[in-house]
Protein backbone atom coordinates (compact mmCIF):
# COMPACT_ATOMS: atom_id res chain seq x y z
CA UNK A 1 0.00 0.00 0.00
CA UNK A 2 1.21 3.48 -1.02
CA UNK A 3 1.68 6.01 2.00
CA UNK A 4 1.21 9.52 1.15
CA UNK A 5 3.46 12.34 3.38
CA UNK A 6 3.09 15.98 2.34
CA UNK A 7 4.47 18.91 2.54
CA UNK A 8 3.85 20.33 6.55
CA UNK A 9 1.47 23.36 4.67
CA UNK A 10 -0.13 20.52 3.07
CA UNK A 11 -0.75 18.24 5.95
CA UNK A 12 -1.97 21.17 8.52
CA UNK A 13 -4.74 21.84 5.54
CA UNK A 14 -5.98 18.42 5.21
CA UNK A 15 -6.44 18.05 9.19
CA UNK A 16 -10.18 18.96 9.44
CA UNK A 17 -12.49 19.69 6.03
CA UNK A 18 -15.32 22.24 6.47
CA UNK A 19 -18.94 20.63 5.28
CA UNK A 20 -19.72 24.09 4.44
CA UNK A 21 -19.17 26.67 1.96
CA UNK A 22 -15.47 28.18 1.69
CA UNK A 23 -16.88 31.56 2.34
CA UNK A 24 -18.79 30.94 5.60
CA UNK A 25 -17.65 31.58 8.89
CA UNK A 26 -15.51 28.38 10.43
CA UNK A 27 -17.79 26.00 12.20
CA UNK A 28 -15.82 23.26 13.80
CA UNK A 29 -19.02 21.31 14.19
CA UNK A 30 -19.53 20.93 10.70
CA UNK A 31 -15.91 20.11 10.17
CA UNK A 32 -15.02 16.46 9.12
CA UNK A 33 -12.51 14.31 9.36
CA UNK A 34 -9.96 14.69 6.13
CA UNK A 35 -9.64 11.64 3.54
CA UNK A 36 -6.50 10.37 4.91
CA UNK A 37 -6.24 11.23 7.82
CA UNK A 38 -5.93 8.01 9.79
CA UNK A 39 -8.14 5.01 10.01
CA UNK A 40 -11.13 7.22 10.62
CA UNK A 41 -11.03 7.74 7.21
CA UNK A 42 -11.05 4.74 5.84
CA UNK A 43 -14.26 2.86 4.84
CA UNK A 44 -17.33 5.47 5.21
CA UNK A 45 -15.40 8.31 6.37
CA UNK A 46 -16.32 10.08 9.66
CA UNK A 47 -18.42 13.05 9.50
CA UNK A 48 -20.47 13.13 12.27
CA UNK A 49 -23.61 15.55 12.69
CA UNK A 50 -22.30 17.55 9.89
CA UNK A 51 -25.38 17.04 7.80
CA UNK A 52 -27.69 17.37 10.41
CA UNK A 53 -30.90 19.68 10.03
CA UNK A 54 -30.90 23.40 11.61
CA UNK A 55 -33.41 21.79 14.41
CA UNK A 56 -30.41 19.67 15.41
CA UNK A 57 -28.11 21.61 15.55
CA UNK A 58 -28.59 21.93 19.96
CA UNK A 59 -26.03 23.83 22.90
CA UNK A 60 -26.36 22.36 26.12
CA UNK A 61 -25.64 23.32 29.54
CA UNK A 62 -26.82 20.30 31.71
CA UNK A 63 -26.25 16.62 32.07
CA UNK A 64 -30.34 15.88 31.28
CA UNK A 65 -30.26 18.59 27.96
CA UNK A 66 -26.63 16.55 27.01
CA UNK A 67 -28.06 13.67 27.43
CA UNK A 68 -31.46 14.13 25.25
CA UNK A 69 -29.38 15.57 23.00
CA UNK A 70 -26.83 12.73 22.06
CA UNK A 71 -29.33 10.24 21.86
CA UNK A 72 -31.10 8.70 18.27
CA UNK A 73 -29.03 7.99 15.39
CA UNK A 74 -30.15 11.39 13.11
CA UNK A 75 -27.52 13.81 12.23
CA UNK A 76 -26.41 16.45 15.16
CA UNK A 77 -24.33 18.66 16.57
CA UNK A 78 -24.25 19.18 20.03
CA UNK A 79 -22.59 22.35 21.12
CA UNK A 80 -21.25 22.22 25.15
CA UNK A 81 -21.40 25.21 27.03
CA UNK A 82 -19.76 25.15 30.11
CA UNK A 83 -19.55 22.33 32.59
CA UNK A 84 -21.18 19.31 32.33
CA UNK A 85 -21.43 17.95 35.71
CA UNK A 86 -22.38 14.45 35.35
CA UNK A 87 -22.81 13.98 39.54
CA UNK A 88 -25.51 16.33 39.15
CA UNK A 89 -29.63 15.75 39.72
CA UNK A 90 -31.69 17.94 37.30
CA UNK A 91 -32.22 20.74 39.99
CA UNK A 92 -28.65 21.22 39.67
CA UNK A 93 -27.92 19.86 43.51
CA UNK A 94 -24.24 18.30 43.39
CA UNK A 95 -24.31 14.06 44.04
CA UNK A 96 -21.73 13.02 46.49
CA UNK A 97 -20.60 9.74 46.55
CA UNK A 98 -22.92 8.95 50.04
CA UNK A 99 -25.69 9.68 47.82
CA UNK A 100 -25.24 7.09 45.63
CA UNK A 101 -24.67 4.36 49.11
CA UNK A 102 -27.70 1.85 49.25
CA UNK A 103 -27.96 -1.34 51.24
CA UNK A 104 -25.44 0.23 54.46
CA UNK A 105 -22.54 0.65 52.24
CA UNK A 106 -19.83 2.46 53.69
CA UNK A 107 -16.38 2.84 53.29
CA UNK A 108 -15.27 2.68 56.69
CA UNK A 109 -17.15 -0.57 57.18
CA UNK A 110 -15.91 -2.01 53.90
CA UNK A 111 -12.22 -1.85 54.83
CA UNK A 112 -13.01 -3.12 57.95
CA UNK A 113 -14.75 -6.07 57.03
CA UNK A 114 -12.07 -7.15 54.10
CA UNK A 115 -8.89 -5.93 55.37
CA UNK A 116 -6.25 -9.15 54.76
CA UNK A 117 -5.38 -9.28 58.30
CA UNK A 118 -9.04 -10.19 59.08
CA UNK A 119 -10.81 -11.39 55.86
CA UNK A 120 -7.85 -13.33 55.02
CA UNK A 121 -6.63 -13.09 50.86
CA UNK A 122 -9.73 -14.46 49.20
CA UNK A 123 -12.05 -12.35 47.23
CA UNK A 124 -14.57 -10.24 49.19
CA UNK A 125 -17.83 -12.01 49.31
CA UNK A 126 -20.91 -10.89 51.34
CA UNK A 127 -23.90 -8.40 52.20
CA UNK A 128 -20.85 -5.19 52.14
CA UNK A 129 -19.53 -6.39 48.69
CA UNK A 130 -22.84 -6.99 47.52
CA UNK A 131 -23.83 -3.48 48.74
CA UNK A 132 -21.08 -1.87 47.06
CA UNK A 133 -21.91 -3.58 43.38
CA UNK A 134 -25.39 -2.14 44.35
CA UNK A 135 -24.22 1.49 44.99
CA UNK A 136 -21.60 1.32 42.17
CA UNK A 137 -25.28 -0.05 39.44
CA UNK A 138 -26.75 3.72 41.22
CA UNK A 139 -23.98 5.42 40.31
CA UNK A 140 -23.40 4.19 37.11
CA UNK A 141 -27.72 4.96 36.06
CA UNK A 142 -26.57 8.49 37.00
CA UNK A 143 -23.42 9.16 35.04
CA UNK A 144 -23.32 6.67 31.93
CA UNK A 145 -24.64 8.01 28.75
CA UNK A 146 -24.57 6.69 24.98
CA UNK A 147 -23.86 8.62 22.20
CA UNK A 148 -26.04 7.87 19.03
CA UNK A 149 -24.55 7.18 15.63
CA UNK A 150 -23.89 10.35 13.28
CA UNK A 151 -23.17 12.57 16.35
CA UNK A 152 -20.65 15.48 16.47
CA UNK A 153 -20.15 16.54 20.15
CA UNK A 154 -18.16 19.63 20.45
CA UNK A 155 -17.14 22.38 22.64
CA UNK A 156 -19.40 25.89 21.79
CA UNK A 157 -15.46 27.95 23.25
CA UNK A 158 -12.87 27.31 24.73
CA UNK A 159 -13.80 26.36 28.58
CA UNK A 160 -16.26 23.21 27.39
CA UNK A 161 -16.17 20.76 30.49
CA UNK A 162 -17.17 17.28 30.66
CA UNK A 163 -16.94 15.69 34.23
CA UNK A 164 -17.54 13.13 35.94
CA UNK A 165 -19.21 11.12 32.68
CA UNK A 166 -18.55 8.17 31.44
CA UNK A 167 -19.28 8.37 27.75
CA UNK A 168 -20.06 5.56 25.56
CA UNK A 169 -19.95 5.32 22.19
CA UNK A 170 -21.21 1.64 21.54
CA UNK A 171 -22.06 0.00 18.96
CA UNK A 172 -22.85 2.98 16.69
CA UNK A 173 -20.73 4.62 13.50
CA UNK A 174 -19.33 7.81 12.76
CA UNK A 175 -18.73 10.00 15.64
CA UNK A 176 -16.70 13.00 16.60
CA UNK A 177 -15.47 14.53 19.32
CA UNK A 178 -13.60 17.36 19.91
CA UNK A 179 -12.49 20.76 21.76
CA UNK A 180 -13.86 19.00 24.90
CA UNK A 181 -12.10 18.73 28.70
CA UNK A 182 -13.04 15.56 29.80
CA UNK A 183 -12.40 15.33 33.56
CA UNK A 184 -12.16 13.10 36.51
CA UNK A 185 -15.10 10.41 35.40
CA UNK A 186 -14.64 8.74 38.86
CA UNK A 187 -15.99 5.50 40.76
CA UNK A 188 -17.36 6.02 44.39
CA UNK A 189 -17.10 2.10 45.16
CA UNK A 190 -13.84 0.68 43.51
CA UNK A 191 -13.76 -2.79 44.60
CA UNK A 192 -10.99 -4.81 46.54
CA UNK A 193 -9.25 -7.39 44.23
CA UNK A 194 -6.44 -9.68 46.89
CA UNK A 195 -5.16 -11.74 44.12
CA UNK A 196 -4.46 -8.86 41.64
CA UNK A 197 -1.01 -8.28 41.27
CA UNK A 198 0.24 -10.67 43.54
CA UNK A 199 -0.19 -8.25 46.49
CA UNK A 200 -3.94 -6.98 45.43
CA UNK A 201 -4.93 -4.16 43.95
CA UNK A 202 -8.11 -1.13 43.98
CA UNK A 203 -10.51 -1.78 40.68
CA UNK A 204 -12.51 0.74 39.45
CA UNK A 205 -15.31 1.13 36.64
CA UNK A 206 -15.49 4.34 34.30
CA UNK A 207 -13.58 5.60 31.52
CA UNK A 208 -14.15 9.12 30.51
CA UNK A 209 -14.91 7.53 26.86
CA UNK A 210 -15.60 4.03 25.87
CA UNK A 211 -15.41 3.44 22.45
CA UNK A 212 -16.73 -0.11 22.01
CA UNK A 213 -17.94 -2.14 19.09
CA UNK A 214 -18.04 1.51 17.23
CA UNK A 215 -17.02 2.18 13.56
CA UNK A 216 -15.63 5.40 12.17
CA UNK A 217 -15.09 7.55 15.07
CA UNK A 218 -12.98 10.60 14.98
CA UNK A 219 -11.35 12.22 18.90
CA UNK A 220 -9.80 15.24 18.50
CA UNK A 221 -8.26 18.25 20.36
CA UNK A 222 -9.71 17.38 23.67
CA UNK A 223 -8.11 17.44 27.20
CA UNK A 224 -8.38 14.14 29.27
CA UNK A 225 -7.58 14.97 33.46
CA UNK A 226 -8.16 14.45 36.80
CA UNK A 227 -9.72 17.74 37.34
CA UNK A 228 -9.87 18.55 41.03
CA UNK A 229 -8.90 14.52 41.81
CA UNK A 230 -5.71 13.93 40.83
CA UNK A 231 -4.72 10.59 41.38
CA UNK A 232 -1.58 11.47 42.86
CA UNK A 233 -3.39 12.42 45.83
CA UNK A 234 -5.30 9.23 45.91
CA UNK A 235 -5.19 7.82 49.82
CA UNK A 236 -3.68 4.09 50.36
CA UNK A 237 -5.79 1.00 51.64
CA UNK A 238 -4.61 -2.13 52.19
CA UNK A 239 -1.47 -1.35 51.19
CA UNK A 240 -2.43 -0.14 47.81
CA UNK A 241 -3.61 2.77 45.81
CA UNK A 242 -7.87 3.44 46.06
CA UNK A 243 -7.48 3.91 42.88
CA UNK A 244 -11.16 5.59 41.58
CA UNK A 245 -9.92 6.37 38.22
CA UNK A 246 -10.12 3.52 35.35
CA UNK A 247 -9.00 4.75 31.41
CA UNK A 248 -9.11 8.26 29.89
CA UNK A 249 -9.63 6.61 26.16
CA UNK A 250 -10.27 2.91 26.11
CA UNK A 251 -11.17 1.33 22.40
CA UNK A 252 -12.55 -1.95 22.90
CA UNK A 253 -14.55 -5.20 21.47
CA UNK A 254 -14.32 -4.99 17.93
CA UNK A 255 -14.02 -0.96 17.50
CA UNK A 256 -12.32 0.06 14.33
CA UNK A 257 -11.50 2.60 11.96
CA UNK A 258 -10.79 5.83 14.90
CA UNK A 259 -8.30 8.55 14.62
CA UNK A 260 -7.02 10.03 18.29
CA UNK A 261 -5.62 13.68 17.11
CA UNK A 262 -4.46 16.39 18.84
CA UNK A 263 -5.41 15.25 22.30
CA UNK A 264 -3.99 15.86 25.52
CA UNK A 265 -3.83 13.12 28.11
CA UNK A 266 -2.88 13.89 31.51
CA UNK A 267 -1.30 12.17 34.59
CA UNK A 268 -3.54 8.51 34.32
CA UNK A 269 -1.91 5.48 35.78
CA UNK A 270 -4.15 3.31 33.35
CA UNK A 271 -4.58 5.33 30.20
CA UNK A 272 -5.46 3.74 27.07
CA UNK A 273 -6.69 0.04 26.67
CA UNK A 274 -7.23 -0.90 22.57
CA UNK A 275 -8.21 -4.47 22.81
CA UNK A 276 -9.25 -5.53 26.44
CA UNK A 277 -9.11 -9.42 26.10
CA UNK A 278 -6.16 -11.88 24.66
CA UNK A 279 -9.16 -14.79 24.12
CA UNK A 280 -11.09 -12.00 21.72
CA UNK A 281 -10.32 -13.09 18.64
CA UNK A 282 -13.27 -11.86 16.39
CA UNK A 283 -10.93 -8.41 17.25
CA UNK A 284 -8.57 -10.08 14.43
CA UNK A 285 -8.47 -7.76 11.43
CA UNK A 286 -10.49 -4.86 13.70
CA UNK A 287 -9.13 -2.44 16.03
CA UNK A 288 -7.50 -0.20 13.57
CA UNK A 289 -6.27 3.15 14.91
CA UNK A 290 -4.20 6.28 14.39
CA UNK A 291 -2.72 7.68 17.29
CA UNK A 292 -0.75 11.40 15.95
CA UNK A 293 -0.38 14.82 17.50
CA UNK A 294 -0.97 13.56 20.99
CA UNK A 295 0.49 15.03 24.22
CA UNK A 296 1.06 11.82 26.56
CA UNK A 297 1.66 13.91 29.76
CA UNK A 298 2.62 11.71 33.19
CA UNK A 299 0.78 8.33 32.05
CA UNK A 300 1.68 5.06 34.10
CA UNK A 301 1.14 2.60 31.58
CA UNK A 302 -0.75 2.08 28.25
CA UNK A 303 -0.17 4.97 25.98
CA UNK A 304 -1.67 2.69 23.75
CA UNK A 305 -2.02 -1.04 25.37
CA UNK A 306 -2.36 -3.39 21.90
CA UNK A 307 -4.31 -6.27 21.09
CA UNK A 308 -4.83 -7.32 17.44
CA UNK A 309 -5.08 -4.01 16.06
CA UNK A 310 -3.23 -2.15 13.24
CA UNK A 311 -2.27 0.77 15.26
CA UNK A 312 -0.24 4.07 14.27
CA UNK A 313 1.53 5.95 16.68
CA UNK A 314 3.52 8.89 15.01
CA UNK A 315 4.05 12.64 15.97
CA UNK A 316 3.18 11.87 19.65
CA UNK A 317 5.05 13.77 21.92
CA UNK A 318 5.41 11.27 25.86
CA UNK A 319 5.92 13.68 28.64
CA UNK A 320 7.32 10.44 30.92
CA UNK A 321 7.94 10.82 34.62
CA UNK A 322 8.54 8.81 38.11
CA UNK A 323 6.29 7.43 40.48
CA UNK A 324 3.53 5.23 38.94
CA UNK A 325 5.74 4.82 35.62
CA UNK A 326 5.64 1.47 33.91
CA UNK A 327 5.74 1.87 29.92
CA UNK A 328 4.25 3.65 27.27
CA UNK A 329 3.84 1.53 24.24
CA UNK A 330 2.11 -1.98 25.63
CA UNK A 331 2.86 -4.69 22.76
CA UNK A 332 0.20 -7.29 23.22
CA UNK A 333 -1.66 -10.36 21.43
CA UNK A 334 -1.02 -10.46 17.60
CA UNK A 335 -1.06 -6.42 17.52
CA UNK A 336 0.33 -5.24 14.81
CA UNK A 337 2.31 -1.63 15.82
CA UNK A 338 4.03 0.92 13.62
CA UNK A 339 5.23 3.91 15.58
CA UNK A 340 7.25 6.24 13.98
CA UNK A 341 8.81 9.73 15.09
CA UNK A 342 7.65 10.56 17.91
CA UNK A 343 9.52 11.96 20.68
CA UNK A 344 9.91 10.42 24.08
CA UNK A 345 11.21 13.26 27.16
CA UNK A 346 12.19 11.11 29.71
CA UNK A 347 12.35 12.36 33.47
CA UNK A 348 13.72 11.17 36.87
CA UNK A 349 15.95 8.81 35.00
CA UNK A 350 14.15 6.31 33.23
CA UNK A 351 15.68 4.76 30.23
CA UNK A 352 15.00 4.26 26.77
CA UNK A 353 14.63 0.85 27.42
CA UNK A 354 11.56 1.07 29.93
CA UNK A 355 9.42 2.43 26.73
CA UNK A 356 7.94 -0.33 25.35
CA UNK A 357 7.00 -3.26 27.21
CA UNK A 358 5.63 -7.06 25.30
CA UNK A 359 2.32 -7.91 26.53
CA UNK A 360 2.70 -11.34 24.62
CA UNK A 361 3.12 -9.49 21.26
CA UNK A 362 6.09 -10.69 18.82
CA UNK A 363 6.99 -7.79 16.67
CA UNK A 364 6.49 -3.68 16.44
CA UNK A 365 7.92 -1.83 13.81
CA UNK A 366 9.49 1.57 15.05
CA UNK A 367 11.84 4.10 13.25
CA UNK A 368 12.88 7.68 13.90
CA UNK A 369 11.68 8.17 17.50
CA UNK A 370 13.93 9.98 19.72
CA UNK A 371 14.34 10.91 23.49
CA UNK A 372 14.89 14.12 25.48
CA UNK A 373 15.80 14.62 29.38
CA UNK A 374 14.56 16.45 31.29
CA UNK A 375 12.81 18.62 28.73
CA UNK A 376 15.57 20.03 27.72
CA UNK A 377 19.14 19.14 25.31
CA UNK A 378 18.90 17.74 21.87
CA UNK A 379 16.91 14.92 20.74
CA UNK A 380 19.10 11.93 20.43
CA UNK A 381 17.88 8.99 18.04
CA UNK A 382 17.36 5.37 19.58
CA UNK A 383 16.36 2.02 18.63
CA UNK A 384 13.64 1.45 21.24
CA UNK A 385 13.24 -2.03 20.53
CA UNK A 386 17.01 -3.32 20.73
CA UNK A 387 17.11 -0.50 24.35
CA UNK A 388 13.94 -2.84 25.53
CA UNK A 389 15.16 -6.85 24.28
CA UNK A 390 19.01 -5.63 25.43
CA UNK A 391 17.00 -5.16 29.03
CA UNK A 392 14.73 -7.91 28.87
CA UNK A 393 16.24 -11.45 27.88
CA UNK A 394 13.66 -14.33 27.43
CA UNK A 395 10.56 -11.50 26.64
CA UNK A 396 12.23 -9.70 23.04
CA UNK A 397 10.45 -8.12 20.92
CA UNK A 398 10.93 -8.79 16.92
CA UNK A 399 10.76 -6.39 14.24
CA UNK A 400 9.76 -8.47 11.41
CA UNK A 401 5.79 -6.83 10.85
CA UNK A 402 4.90 -6.15 7.14
CA UNK A 403 1.89 -3.68 7.57
CA UNK A 404 2.41 -0.72 5.90
CA UNK A 405 0.06 2.40 7.17
CA UNK A 406 -1.94 3.21 3.99
CA UNK A 407 -3.37 6.87 5.81
CA UNK A 408 -0.60 9.38 6.88
CA UNK A 409 -0.46 12.36 5.33
CA UNK A 410 0.69 14.61 7.98
CA UNK A 411 4.04 12.46 9.45
CA UNK A 412 6.08 15.10 10.21
CA UNK A 413 10.04 14.97 11.31
CA UNK A 414 10.38 14.37 15.31
CA UNK A 415 12.33 17.19 16.10
CA UNK A 416 8.82 19.19 14.44
CA UNK A 417 7.34 17.17 17.56
CA UNK A 418 9.04 19.16 20.43
CA UNK A 419 7.00 22.28 21.18
CA UNK A 420 3.67 19.96 20.84
CA UNK A 421 2.55 19.96 24.18
CA UNK A 422 1.86 23.70 23.40
CA UNK A 423 -0.51 22.77 20.39
CA UNK A 424 -2.71 20.04 21.98
CA UNK A 425 -5.69 19.64 23.90
CA UNK A 426 -9.36 22.03 24.22
CA UNK A 427 -9.42 25.85 23.78
CA UNK A 428 -7.18 25.71 20.59
CA UNK A 429 -9.76 25.38 18.00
Amino acid sequence: MRRLILPLAAAVALTAVPATSANAAPDIGREVLADGDGWGSAGAGTTGGSAAAPEHVVTVSTLEEFREAVSGDHPKIVRVEGTVDANTAPDGTPIACEDYAVDGYTLEGYLAAYDPAVWGWEDPSGPLEEARAASQDVQAEQIRVRVGSNTTVVGAGDDAVISGMNLLVHDVDNVILRNLSFSDTHDCFPGWDPADGGTGNWNSEYDHVEVSGATNVWVDHNTFDDGDNPGAELPDHFGRKYEVHDGLLDIVRGSDLVTVSWNDFVERDKAMLLGNSDSRTTDRGRLRVTYHHNHFDGLGQRAPRVRYGQVHVYNNHYTVRGGLYQYSLGVGVESHVHAENNVFDLHDGIGAEEVLYNWGGDDIVEHGNAVMRDGRGRLTRVDLVEAYNAANPGMELGTAGTWVPEFAPDVEPVHAVRGLPRKVGAGLL
